[in-house]
């Protein structure tokens, strides 16, 4: 999308995409409620926004990019190009996606998905609809960045900025909608620049809002005061009071004198979390004034600060009340009441004052000093409890625990450290309160035992849209090697592929994304009929080596609420059949080797047991023969994939009640699809088979770009019977399976459907490729059993594979058949999937 800049300085409005004037302003403003419920009547995506602020940080964190270039040319006279890195480092994936998480519970908070799988109640974040902002002249990105919040709680936001200001957040904002190709977020942004004088645009704006917020102080509340309609959500952020409370053993101590200085410092007193009260934990008047003398003297080593407090610095109502404040003061000294240690050039000063009520200072390094022993703390405070924001304590750890309680109790909403009361940490609560819920509902949807199996309501109602994926293409070494660069604080797990199509893989995942993506799979489990209720569930994945699956499939059991027996895979598969008939297991978790392996070798007593109901399987798959098998012998009602994934990018897709064989919906709200040719980078025809390319959008620790997983699959058309949404495809196999033997491309699949339909095969089938003087030599491996196998199949091979059959006529490959012991058969020592090609040619 292109951005269409304010062409002339009349258009200094910015309404859905567009730069205008006035008059259009105006005309448009009648209107606004019927352009508000437009906007509405498509959802916007969560990631949608992550998308477009991620991007705009990456081109505002580069000095010389056109974009951060047009944006500086707004910027107030004195505001340093800096606060763009700043917004950019608000704006990035990282910090809005641990602000999802931290204020409404995940990254995609307005999906109307099941809080507890036990029960068909599905809950979301939803919008409150129009926020109105109203933001001072003082602060160049507030504006900006409280349109974002309102964006990510997914609602349509109208915003005046003062007829002061320059045009940096309308464009700011026009380039964010840029970035979004989707043009929702455009739809969901209108900035006009006006005087607060204008009372009826006020009005305008406000008649149809759903929640108004105001940045400021009393008088700029109550100016809009008047303008709330009934039930409208009055969302105030305003002035604050912020204070520091010493113990003795503190304020003696030099290095949190050194602290408080910092604080005091910083921005000039001019953040709301500045203190401008000490107060000390006494009721001797002598310590007040010995502080206040000793402070000064740390306050007096200072560098100035880059605007003086003179009247060239500061507007003639703020020089009056520091005049008049300290003029004050001086007079009370005469009262025993008061000290005053000021600079001589009025850079600074520093009020000791024997009385303990809460006093606002005229800023600009003025700093008053109280007494206040503790027991009387509350109920000096408590009456200024709508204004107080933050407490700087400093004490032995006892008393900070002890007195957090009571300025708590007082109405404060933060408290820090000495020498931190300006710094914040990510998602850091706001005046007590978080900002997207101040901006959004909590909704729910009761629905009935046919919802059973829908795990998200949203799928049966729209399909996802994710932004398309861009970048080149990325296979295993590349990805490998962006996971050497992965930062430190985003590799908090680590695990290890299965390699079973070559040596195996490191991939790293921070707890939020592993998190997200366990909800996901526990999503897609409750979709293929896993009932978190009845349900009685052995976890018979393989362990250890730094191997995924079985955590993974202990933590999904965990976030469903399952009851679950962590048995793993082990080689006693007595003991294992053991353990599930004394816990009266009734569900199978677990690879297929190894599940057809431990259900065959103890037949006698688990069909005796007869409690088995249902199998997830993953990591390789069950031909529909054997499924027939499981089913037929051991009275199995469920045969189906628990997940589709991979260790690197996690969950790729499900299976629903409907879904069969290698069919599987793709998790939309997590990825992106794509099939390309075989042998070229270009997307196949509709229906026809290629290699599956997957690019993870809801991912905060790293991007793993369109990474070719080394799958085939194919797009199933249509809408699925079960009614979602969510796009279908099938596995096809990997391209691994596909081998070029004697000049001819053999697929291991093939070999699998021929034993199973034309030679009555039902185990495992593993081809070994070896290599003679004069051909090539392909062995395809498989289990003993009481009949003939060997030669039925070959003979089965032969017939149904015409590329095999003229490769062996033409005398270019010996094929033989061999009947193994299923132990006996090549594995992955990690996972313990089967190798279905074993490739040992030199």
């Amino acid at each position: 999308m292109t951005v269409h800049h304010a062409a002339e300085t009349h258009e200094h409005h910015y309404w859905q995409g567009a730069f205008i004037g006035d008059e259009e302003a105006g005309r448009r403003l009648s209107g606004l409620s019927t352009a508000v419920e437009a906007a509405l009547s498509t959802p916007l995506e969560t990631e949608t926004v992550l998308a477009a602020c991620d991007a705009l940080a990456t081109v505002l964190r580069a000095p010389e990019h056109p974009v951060r270039t047009r944006l500086a040319r707004h910027l107030p006279e004195d505001e340093d190009p800096a606060v763009l890195t700043e917004l950019a480092a608000y704006l990035s994936r990282t910090e809005l996606t641990r602000k999802l998480r931290r204020e409404l519970g995940g990254s995609a908070p307005g999906r109307l998905n099941r809080p507890d799988a036990r029960e068909t109640v599905y809950e979301a974040w939803a919008p409150v609809g129009l926020v109105a902002h109203i933001t001072p002249g003082n602060a160049a990105t507030v504006a900006p960045l409280s349109i974002v919040e309102g964006l990510l709680a997914g609602n349509v936001n109208i915003l005046k900025t003062s007829s002061g200001d320059t045009l940096l957040t309308q464009h700011l904002l026009a380039e964010l909608a840029a970035l979004d190709l989707t043009g929702a977020i455009a739809d969901r942004v209108v900035v006009l620049r006006f005087s607060s004088s204008r009372q009826e645009w006020l009005r305008l704006m406000c008649a149809p809002a759903d929640a108004i917020a105001v940045w400021g102080g009393e008088s700029a509340v109550e100016g809009v005061a008047a303008h709330v309609p009934p039930g409208c959500r009055l969302v105030e952020w305003g002035h604050r009071i912020s204070f520091a409370y010493l113990t003795r053993n503190a304020w003696q101590d030099p290095d949190t004198l050194g602290a408080l200085a910092s604080d005091v410092c910083l921005h000039e007193q001019q953040a709301c979390s500045s203190p401008q009260v000490v107060y000390l934990d006494t009721e001797d008047e002598r310590d007040v004034f010995a502080f206040a003398e000793r402070f000064a003297g740390v306050l007096a080593t200072r560098p100035a600060a880059a605007s003086p407090p003179d009247v060239h610095g500061l507007d003639p109502a703020e020089q009056a009340e520091l005049t008049t404040t300290e003029l004050i003061a001086r007079l009370e000294e005469h009262l025993d009441l008061t000290g005053v240690f000021a600079a001589p050039d009025g850079s600074w000063r520093v009020i000791a004052d024997t009385r303990p009520a809460l006093t606002a200072s005229p800023l600009h390094r003025s700093v008053w000093i109280k007494p206040l022993p503790r027991r009387k703390l509350l109920g000096t405070l408590r009456p200024m409890r709508r204004y107080l924001q933050t407490a700087g304590i400093a004490g032995s750890r006892t008393d900070i625990a002890e007195l957090s309680r009571n300025v708590l109790a007082a109405g404060v909403t933060r408290i820090t450290p000495i020498g931190a009361m300006l710094a914040s940490y990510p998602g850091e609560p706001h005046d007590g309160v978080y900002a997207l819920q101040r901006y959004s509902r909590r909704v729910a949807v009761q629905t009935d035992a046919r919802f059973a199996t829908v795990a998200c309501l949203d799928d049966l109602a729209r399909p996802v849209v994710l932004p398309p994926p861009g970048g080149p293409l990325l296979g295993k070494e590349e990805v490998q090697e962006l996971n050497r660069h992965v930062a430190r604080a985003d590799a908090e797990l680590y695990f290890r592929s299965g390699g079973s199509t070559g040596a195996p893989a490191l991939s790293l995942f921070s707890y939020d994304d592993y998190d997200t993506q366990m909800h996901a799979a526990a999503r897609g489990l409750l979709a293929a009929g896993y009932d978190p209720v009845a349900d009685r569930t052995a976890n018979l994945f393989y362990c250890g080596g730094m191997y995924g699956s079985f955590i993974s499939f202990f933590s999904i059991l965990e976030r469903l609420g399952g009851v679950q027996l962590p048995l793993s895979a082990g080689p006693d598969h007595r003991a294992t059949a053991q353990a599930l008939i004394a816990h009266q297991a009734d569900t199978l978790f677990g690879m297929p080797s190894y599940l057809w392996q431990l259900l065959h070798e103890e037949k006698d007593s688990l069909r005796a047991y007869g409690g088995l109901r249902k199998i997830f399987y993953g990591g390789e798959h069950f031909t529909a023969e054997q499924q027939r098998t499981l089913k037929d012998t051991f009275s199995i009602e469920v045969v189906r994939s628990i997940t589709y994934g991979s260790t690197d990018l996690g969950p790729l897709g499900y299976q629903c009640a409907e879904s069969t064989g290698g069919v599987h919906h793709l998790h939309a709200d997590l990825h992106t699809m794509e099939i390309l040719d075989i042998t070229s980078d270009r997307p196949v025809a509709p229906g026809e088979t290629g290699r599956l390319v997957f690019a993870t959008h809801a991912r905060r620790g790293q991007n793993l770009g369109r990474y070719v997983i080394g799958d085939l699959g194919r797009i199933v058309p249509g809408r699925c019977p079960c009614g979602s949404h969510a796009p279908r495809f099938e596995l096809r196999g990997r391209t691994g399976d596909v081998m070029r033997v004697a000049t001819y491309l053999l697929n291991h699949r093939r070999f699998v459907t021929i034993a199973e339909e034309q030679g009555r095969y039902t185990g495992e089938l593993q081809i070994l490729l070896t290599a003679h003087d004069t051909r090539e030599h392909l062995t395809v491996r498989v289990e003993c059993t009481d009949t003939p196998v060997p030669e039925r199949l070959r003979e089965a091979f032969l017939l149904g594979y015409p590329e095999l059959r003229a490769a062996v006529e033409e005398r270019l490959l010996d094929l033989t058949i061999e009947a193994v012991d299923g132990s006996s058969l090549d594995r992955s020592p990690t996972s313990g999937k089967l190798r279905s090609v074993v490739d040992a040619r030199r």
